[in-house]
């Protein structure tokens, strides 16, 4: 497939929807609705939407159905890194390669634009359509529990706690399967249920997810140490300026770059149910164990 075509097509098409969820620019107060499209505009990737879309399409779903989901999995993540952002967490002046939202508009504000997008993504998805197996509190379910303190926000605090403390490869992976994994996981998981999916191709997209999510968190564990700011478009380095878990500082490079590896070909061994159904899906996990690291 032509994954650069895909990937420029689906990123318009969330590109468009955000736009049109989100409140203009010009509504008061203008200055948060500002803050809010700065973060979420400023040339993400969009994997996880983009996954959920892949996700709906590999179970036969449509992608109008598909979108609410993806554009309220884009609103946690952006949340999220905006929060991750601030010098209470992170402490980074520089995020896809431009300056954070709160050395754009200050921390009061910042800190609000991440309680907007993680506010606003629940409004988003109750726009999406139930189905026969998967009601409305199936799909706001999915999507809190991800994001909550036992997920998300849980990995956060794990890796807060453990700067500067040696880890093992057990509590390193608990801090990625929470804090990376897991949204990623549920970005494809609402997909699946926004395509009615049956439970056996739910879960076989869940261990889908759960590889694919790991695999991603130990390269950019990787892109950390070996890459530039400037490639990144974030600080390089700052992950073991923090002395932070990751990857390279528990295994090794080479370690790590087996492990990614180990993880992708798992992911793409959870998909064999699906057979040509999900060859994008397989060409995204290709994609991004190929970044440049």
């Amino acid at each position: 497939m032509d994954l650069p075509a895909y990937l420029t097509q689906r990123t318009a098409l969330i590109d468009r929807a955000l736009d049109g969820f989100l409140p203009r620019a010009t509504v008061k107060p203008a200055t948060i609705h500002k803050a809010m499209r700065y973060s979420l505009f400023a040339g993400g990737k969009r994997l996880r939407p983009v996954l959920t879309l892949a996700a709906a399409e590999a179970c036969g779903g449509t992608l109008p159905a598909a979108t609410p989901a993806a554009c309220a999995v884009e609103c946690i993540h952006t949340y999220s890194l905006i929060h991750d952002d601030l010098p209470c967490m992170d402490d980074d002046d520089l995020r896809r390669g431009r300056p954070t939202s709160h050395k754009v508009f200050g921390e009061g504000v910042a800190v609000l634009a991440g309680d907007a997008l993680l506010t606003i993504a629940f409004e988003i998805l109750a726009q999406a359509s139930a189905t026969a197996r998967y009601p409305m509190p199936a799909l706001i379910r999915e999507l809190a529990s991800a994001s909550g303190s036992q997920w998300l926000i849980g990995g956060q605090v794990a890796d807060l706690e453990g700067e500067g403390k040696k880890h093992t490869g057990t509590q390193l992976q608990y801090i990625h399967r929470c804090k990376t994994a897991a949204l990623l996981t549920a970005s494809i998981r609402l997909g699946a249920m926004s395509a009615d999916a049956t439970p056996a191709r739910l879960a076989a997209l869940t261990a889908f997810g759960q590889a694919l999510g790991l695999a991603f968190q130990v390269i950019d564990d990787i892109l950390d140490v070996t890459q530039t700011t400037e490639k990144l478009g974030k600080t390089a380095g700052k992950d073991v300026a923090a002395t932070k878990a990751t990857y390279p500082a528990v295994h090794g490079l080479a370690r790590s770059r087996r492990e990614a590896h180990r993880l992708t070909r798992a992911a793409l061994t959870a998909l064999a149910p699906f057979g040509s159904r999900a060859a994008t899906l397989r060409a995204l996990a290709d994609y991004l164990l190929a970044r440049d690291y």
